[in-house]
């Protein structure tokens, strides 16, 4: 698999089996092996993470699961969700180059088909000097696996009903994942925003939340700087940090 990208996947560290490829990515930046755009790619990993604390599991060899390093070091800390931003449409691009043209992203990270989750996106960040120092992107992303634990999981293949080349996808993949990278690093933000809202799963649409254990109806109306999610609820606009809010499927 060589990408047809500048930096973006350019250094591969390729491990069978791993517990979390963000976990192996992290020793190669403590031992200063890293160069940007270093790729970890697992064929099957055995304690992945998730968002909130939640593990991702998936069939050892139908899926993607890697992590990529990188040093936007031109990033503000508290603008970091750009950063998100610019990594999720880079993922909702690939899932429409294959014909998932209705795909969305679910904030802060996830990817949708047609109400099911396809994968999801965790980002860990360093940050010297209110600047972000070195970001590890933890991407998974559901391919040719059928049957899954939770029925509100899909994948690539059981939308499009067939089977696909995960190494191609890799790679193609990679080379999104640089061009949203480089739009980041140009200031191209207010497209990213822009971008990211369009797709937004139920973005202006009236749908239950749960927010302080209790069942409310909301409609999303925006996201801020800070990544926080903006809500509607009975006429007021209520912004909400990861934790503090929760969809109702």
């Amino acid at each position: 698999m060589v990408p047809n990208t500048l930096f973006m996947g350019r250094q591969l560290f390729f491990l069978p089996v791993c517990e979390s490829t963000n976990s192996e990515a992290q020793q190669l930046l403590i031992k200063n092996e890293a160069t940007e755009g270093c790729l970890v790619l697992t064929a099957q990993q055995t304690s992945g993470r998730g968002q909130r604390g939640n593990t991702w599991e998936a069939e050892p060899g139908k899926n993607i699961t890697l992590s990529v390093i990188l040093s936007p070091t031109f990033l503000a800390a508290r603008h970091q969700f750009f950063l998100n931003m610019a990594v999720s449409l880079a993922v909702l691009d690939l899932l429409r180059e294959q014909g998932l043209v209705q795909a969305q992203v679910k904030w802060p990270n996830d990817l949708y088909f047609e109400g099911k989750k396809l994968g999801g996106i965790l980002i860990e960040n360093t940050i010297s000097s209110h600047y972000l120092q070195h970001s590890i992107i933890g991407i998974g992303l559901n391919v040719n696996q059928l049957q899954f634990q939770f029925p509100t999981a899909t994948s690539l293949a059981a939308c499009l009903g067939h089977a696909l080349d995960v190494e191609a996808l890799v790679a193609q993949l990679m080379e999104l994942l640089e061009k949203r990278y480089l739009e980041l690093r140009n200031g191209k933000t207010a497209r990213l925003k822009y971008e990211y809202l369009q797709a937004l799963f139920r973005y202006q649409q009236m749908h239950p939340f749960i927010v302080d254990n209790r069942q409310v109806q909301g409609m999303i109306t925006g996201i801020d700087d800070d990544g926080r999610l903006g809500v509607e609820i009975k006429g007021l606009l209520h912004y909400f940090s990861f934790k503090e809010i929760a969809f109702v499927i």
